[in-house]
């Protein structure tokens, strides 16, 4: 992206440019003075090239968008014909899901401090509006918790609670504004039970889980809604990326597109909550009325 042209040679090239930068939130207008610097990586512009986006077509932000679950979830959507907006640390990555489709490439650092505000007010001045916000973005660490790094402890719980609930708090008056909307919260079956030697990302999705049942109360009348996935184990490279691959067989593990399909069912039919496979509800009830039998089964079975 060229950084030295300027407003009008881009004006004379039908372009509409779009500053990232500035001191209000997402649903404040731009500020005037001199913008402030960020570290995260989101462009100084977004080009837009050719006629302006089609406002009547539904508009959804996803993050985590450059691989896995986001990535597809994503492609599920352009199929449905939505505006997409995708995010991600990796801008080849996001242009390569981008393909094909009209969705326009926001790169950006969410565990950075300014990272959610900026993705938000860029996704708003470049649609004008977020119909839906599937936040996605993820990161995980397996390991003993005395093991695990004070640091690794704070981009764990940062990046997914902190930059999650930072994220939707930039988002949200836009969606109350308009009477309509819907938040799409990834959490995880770790969330639910808790998982030996995930303890602090267990902890981060149950903080996701209790914060959508609470906003989901808080929301009832405004037309915006609230939906919590709930996955199994899926084959993407998260396992991985959290420090050691997934131990269990291969065949059990869950397809991207599996679990993009549920989350599209989910907004399509606006539900509140959604498993991934369905019989993971059971954990979850058997913790709640027997826990000494769940405790037990789980030193067990793991």
């Amino acid at each position: 992206m060229e950084t030295d042209e300027t407003t009008a040679d881009a004006q004379r090239r039908g372009e509409r440019l779009v500053t990232l930068t500035g001191s209000g939130s997402a649903h404040d207008p731009p500020a005037d003075p001199a913008p402030r610097r960020s570290t995260a990586p989101v462009p100084a512009r977004v080009h837009q090239y050719g006629p302006p986006r089609r406002l009547d077509r539904r508009v959804a932000l996803v993050t985590g968008a450059s691989s896995g679950i986001g990535a597809a979830t994503a492609r599920r959507f352009a199929m449905d014909g939505w505006q997409l907006l995708l995010s991600g640390r990796d801008r080849n990555r996001l242009e390569q899901t981008a393909s094909g489709t009209s969705a326009v490439v926001l790169p950006a650092d969410l565990a950075a401090p300014d990272g959610p505000r900026l993705l938000a007010q860029s996704a708003l001045h470049t649609t004008g509006r977020i119909d839906v916000l599937v936040a996605g973005a993820g990161m995980g660490w397996t390991g003993p918790f005395t093991a695990m790094p004070h640091t690794d402890i704070d981009r764990v719980l940062s990046l997914d609670l902190n930059a999650t609930l930072h994220l939707v708090r930039e988002v949200l008056p836009s969606m109350i504004a308009a009477g309509r909307g819907r938040v799409v919260l990834l959490g995880s079956v770790a969330g639910c039970v808790g998982l030996r030697e995930e303890a602090v990302y267990s902890a981060a999705k149950a903080g996701l889980a209790a914060f959508a049942e609470a906003l989901r109360q808080e929301l009832r009348g405004t037309g915006v809604g609230v939906t919590l996935v709930v996955p199994g184990a899926v084959d993407t490279a998260f396992h991985t990326r959290r420090g050691r691959p997934y131990d269990g067989t291969r065949t059990g593990l869950l397809s991207p597109g599996c679990v993009a399909g549920t989350i599209w069912e989910a907004v399509r039919e606006e539900r509140d909550e959604a498993y991934v496979p369905a019989w993971l509800t059971v954990p979850g009830r058997v913790r709640g009325l027997a826990p000494g039998l769940y405790r037990r089964l789980l030193n067990r079975f793991g």
